[in-house]
């Protein structure tokens, strides 16, 4: 279950301490929590998570129960990366254990990202599990990262760990084992209180092609 804290002025989003598969209810209770974030005037935004994952993605076992609410679930999913992506305010991902598939793409819906140097993979397992991006997750995907980047996670399945990821520039920097979070907080904190519709307004601009992928306009 997620958990919300604040750290000064940066709120901190705790994805739980287990697999954080983006099922249904865990994604309900994420939007509970941004709105509280936005409400309350965070000016920063990390979310991270206590256990060994960050997020391990789909709710697989879910999806295959439920296959008749796979396009519903998919856009539930689309809508949470859409939402990430254009908070009003920095936002980070520390990143302290695995991040695959959607989980992945969860990160990098932050602005910023910081993973532990030396445990945890970074892996969009798409290519093995047979299963094709969306055109919103691909979109969210290569503008986030460098062709040659988009290449190498996407169609190999690649696990990259923390310092190869940074090589590849999925994630902005790395940090040891107990300073991920405290790196990530200090990668937003200074760049907080600037104005939210503002905020949200150059990050609709910078992300439009990918905010109507997500959306399902192409």
């Amino acid at each position: 279950m997620p958990t919300l804290r604040h750290h000064g002025t940066v709120a901190v989003l705790d994805l739980g301490d287990g697999e954080n598969r983006l099922s249904p209810d865990l994604l309900t209770d994420l939007h509970t929590h941004l709105d509280t974030v936005v409400d309350t005037g965070a000016q920063a935004l990390v979310t991270t998570a206590s256990g060994p994952a960050f997020s391990q993605g789909l709710d697989l076992n879910w999806l295959a129960a439920n296959g008749d609410q796979a396009a519903d679930y998919v856009a539930a999913v689309h809508l949470l990366l859409a939402r990430v992506l254009t908070l009003p305010m920095p936002t980070a991902a520390a990143i302290d254990g695995h991040a695959f598939g959607a989980g992945a793409m969860l990160a990098l819906a932050h602005d910023y990202r910081v993973m532990r140097a030396d445990r945890g993979f970074f892996c969009f397992p798409e290519a093995e599990l047979r299963i094709p991006f969306t055109n919103g997750m691909a979109a969210l995907i290569q503008a986030k990262v460098p062709p040659k980047t988009a290449i190498a996670a996407m169609t190999t399945a690649r696990r990259f760990e923390g310092t190869e990821a940074a090589a590849f520039d999925l994630v902005d920097a790395t940090a040891a084992e107990g300073g991920v979070l405290d790196a990530a907080l200090a990668s937003v904190a200074p760049l907080g209180g600037k104005d939210q519709q503002t905020m949200t307004a150059i990050k609709a601009v910078m992300f439009e092609s990918v905010l109507a992928a997500l959306r399902g306009r192409s």
